[in-house]
């Protein structure tokens, strides 16, 4: 669980952050999964409706979505067990860091593409 991660707002665009974001955590040694209730596939990887439809555990998700859906998905993170939470330039919202935190979600208010390159 510790090494796993969920790409919110995944895409097959490669102009999208959500698309360069899977991309650079599929060169780390974490598992990865997509998250795209509008994709059946992303990259390869299957798409999730939601963090909640992933077998398994989730320890970390990085938001590429617009802080309005960002504050739908909160709920779902905590009800699934995320740990922490990336919230990517543009994906938040005081209000979304603030329900994170009080769902006792770690919030990390940076790129996760840059920082998936520390765990490479």
């Amino acid at each position: 669980m510790a090494d796993s991660i969920a790409v919110i707002g995944a895409s097959n665009d490669p102009s999208k952050y959500g698309n360069r974001a899977l991309k650079a955590w599929l060169e780390t040694t974490w598992t990865v999964y997509a998250v795209n209730p509008r994709e059946d596939e992303v990259e390869g990887l299957p798409a999730y409706d939601s963090v909640l439809d992933i077998p398994g555990e989730v320890h970390t998700a990085t938001l590429y979505v617009p802080a309005k859906i960002g504050m739908a998905v909160a709920d779902d993170l905590a009800a699934k067990g995320v740990q922490a939470a990336y919230i990517n330039p543009g994906a938040g919202s005081p209000e979304l860091i603030q329900k994170l935190e009080a769902a006792g979600i770690e919030v990390i208010e940076a790129c996760s593409i840059i920082a998936s390159r520390a765990f490479r």
